[in-house]
């Protein structure tokens, strides 16, 4: 196959991993001279003793920290209003978000409210910030949405229930803080539930439409780390290494994402999510598989397929061969997860599917997906994914 170059922007992102290095939180953040720095996190992190351990790092380097712990899943526009009165009237130099991706996009879109004004709705879309924004140190707790590495906060509107991707490389962490450790508090089924999220995201970028030899280095690299330790952090949560390199695979995932977008998985997903309060992590593992049927008829999806199952090791032969054997391998690993397998089982009923397919087609990111899909396209993925895995 012959190299067809495009054209693509890579911005830098810097990644700190190991064991224990949240205690350098403070450190790091004397290199940006922040001297108040506000930490954004949930309280469920501040009971775990993560919160308050990244708290006391940045104290013992000289910092006064404001500490928002109310972050909620799946953010909305009043999280954000409600961590930004948090700082009303305090200078803030540095913002810290620990937590899973909600965590950090709560603190993202607090970032934009905080320099540049305005609600979070004129900030949806890439690039709409004109001032400045603070560095932000982002340290997750969870091996999923890879929002570390990432300069988008997804954002749903309170009243409507759009979530909002609001992009801005100004936004973007400026150091992603990776330590395997902290991932050890999180209950199975989040640990589950993320995972899944960043598989989907090292498959789903490797054959999107932006998609380049970056970013498909980045996918490749990412499903090999999650691919191999998915079901062994699962069986066994204190496995170090495997959280490690979950964690890791996480992050790289969430640089993918930045360099190619996603595609009609998350788009499926995402009212899944929004109307009937399934885990986003359930809901991307319940559509991947029919979204990789439909796409793998598109010329070239094979291909991209291909690469990520010979990069893991799991299936040889030609293009095709070894794609059908990747969704083989991604349907044995949801099945071995024991979450509910089709919309049926969550108490769904089929007669929701055309509003789903309606604002499936509506989402952002079905735009970038690499086989051309529409409402009825989507209807037809819901039927399949209504009665079987």
């Amino acid at each position: 196959m012959l190299f067809t170059p495009t054209e693509f922007d890579h911005h830098g992102h810097r990644i700190v991993f190991g064991h224990d290095v949240v205690d350098r939180v403070g450190e790091l953040a004397r290199e940006y001279s922040a001297g108040r720095v506000l930490l954004v996190t949930d309280n469920h992190l501040v009971e775990a003793g993560h919160g308050p351990r990244a708290q006391a790092a940045l104290e013992q380097a000289g910092m006064e920290v404001v500490c928002f712990d109310q972050v909620h899943e799946n953010p909305t526009t009043r999280d954000v209003d409600a961590c930004l009165r948090a700082v009303d009237h305090v200078p803030i130099d540095l913002i810290v978000g620990l937590g899973g991706g909600s965590s950090m996009d709560t603190a993202k879109g607090c970032n934009f409210l905080l320099t540049n004004g305005g609600r979070m709705q004129d900030y949806w879309g890439v690039g709409k910030a004109t001032k400045p924004m603070l560095p932000m140190i982002a340290v997750p707790t969870t091996a999923g949405t890879g929002s570390e590495c990432q300069s988008f906060a997804l954002i749903a509107d309170e009243k409507t229930h759009q979530k909002m991707a609001c992009g801005d490389v100004k936004a973007a962490p400026c150091i992603a803080l990776l330590d395997p450790k902290l991932t050890l508090t999180q209950p199975r089924l989040v640990t589950v539930c993320t995972g899944i999220d960043a598989l989907t995201h090292a498959v789903e970028t490797a054959v999107t439409k932006p998609a380049n030899a970056l970013s498909k280095m980045y996918s490749r690299e990412a499903f090999r780390l999650i691919s191999g330790n998915l079901l062994r952090v699962t069986e066994d949560g204190s496995d170090l290494d495997a959280r490690g390199a979950m964690l890791l695979g996480a992050a790289l995932a969430g640089l993918a994402i930045e360099n190619s977008m996603l595609g009609a998985a998350h788009s499926a997903a995402n009212p899944l999510t929004a109307r009937f309060e399934i885990v986003h992590g359930q809901a991307v593992g319940m559509m991947l598989p029919h979204v990789m049927r439909f796409n793998v008829e598109e010329p070239g999806v094979a291909n991209g397929y291909a690469a990520l199952s010979r990069e893991a090791g799991l299936a040889g032969g030609d293009d095709r061969e070894a794609a059908m054997g990747l969704i083989q391998f991604v349907q044995q690993v949801l099945g071995e997860t024991e979450l509910p397998a089709t919309l049926n089982d969550c108490g769904i009923e089929e007669s929701a599917i055309g509003e789903l397919a309606r604002e499936a087609a509506g989402q952002w990111t079905a735009k970038f997906n690499p086989r051309p899909i529409c409402e009825a396209d989507f209807a037809v993925l819901y039927e399949e994914a209504y009665s079987q895995p």
